[in-house]
């Protein structure tokens, strides 16, 4: 400490006024008065929550020859490989029909894959054959495999039916709109195959959902939330 004294005494330094080096303090405005700066990220919609690749949309064309590469895929082991069918009309309500193997039970078409058919080819064959539809453009897919077990008892039928004992159904959904008019839809379809439907309507996706039997209720949920800014 007194090193410190001698120096600062003996030193040629000379301090400014003590005036100088005390200076009144500077006031800040209170950042709390500031009014929030927004950002332009704010209005961009949540992140969906679920993994990238069950969210994404596949945007097609029915005029494309090739089979997408998402669309041959391999679906899961134990699942009958099937395409399902959202098919809309001009003012985005949804197409849906009445079982007539189930009742109250109402549906979107669907059906299974033939050996080696491409997946967009056999939502063309299915949607005519269970409505007469042929004039619908395919706009979009969702681009991975959907599953669906069947209750006991539907399956033990189905064994019996089809002659192989399928946990469920692996499908391939399609978003197809209606380029025809509703006079062209016919529920004894092709004639190709038995009828499947008794009536049928054009609804809104809440509709649809509510009226589906409740082992296909999740899909149809998933289905119609990846198809939903075509629907809007």
């Amino acid at each position: 400490m007194d090193i410190c004294r001698f120096a600062l005494l003996n030193s040629p330094l000379h301090l400014p006024p003590l005036s100088i080096l005390i200076r009144p303090p500077v006031l800040f405005q209170s950042f709390q008065t500031c009014p929030p700066k927004l950002t332009k990220f704010a209005h961009l919609p949540l992140l969906p929550q679920k993994p990238i690749n069950h969210t994404r949309l596949l945007c097609t064309s029915s005029h494309t020859s090739s089979p997408s590469s998402s669309s041959m895929e391999s679906p899961p082991q134990g699942y009958r490989r099937n395409v399902g069918i959202c098919l809309m009309n001009d003012s985005k309500k949804i197409f849906a029909a009445s079982r007539l193997d189930i009742p109250n039970a109402w549906q979107m078409p669907q059906g299974g894959i033939d050996e080696a058919e491409d997946p967009r080819t056999a939502a063309m064959r299915e949607l005519r054959e269970e409505t007469g539809v042929n004039s619908a453009e395919i706009l979009a897919e969702v681009p991975y495999w959907l599953t669906y077990d069947f209750p006991p008892e539907v399956r033990a039928k189905l064994q019996q039916q089809w002659g192989s004992d399928w946990k469920g159904q692996a499908q391939k959904w399609f978003l197809l709109k209606l380029t025809g008019k509703d006079e062209e839809i016919n529920l004894l379809g092709d004639g190709s195959e038995k009828p499947e439907f008794g009536e049928w309507s054009w609804m809104s996706a809440e509709q649809i959902i509510d009226l589906a039997v409740d082992f296909k209720k999740p899909v149809y949920e998933e289905v119609l939330a990846v198809f939903a800014p075509y629907l809007q």
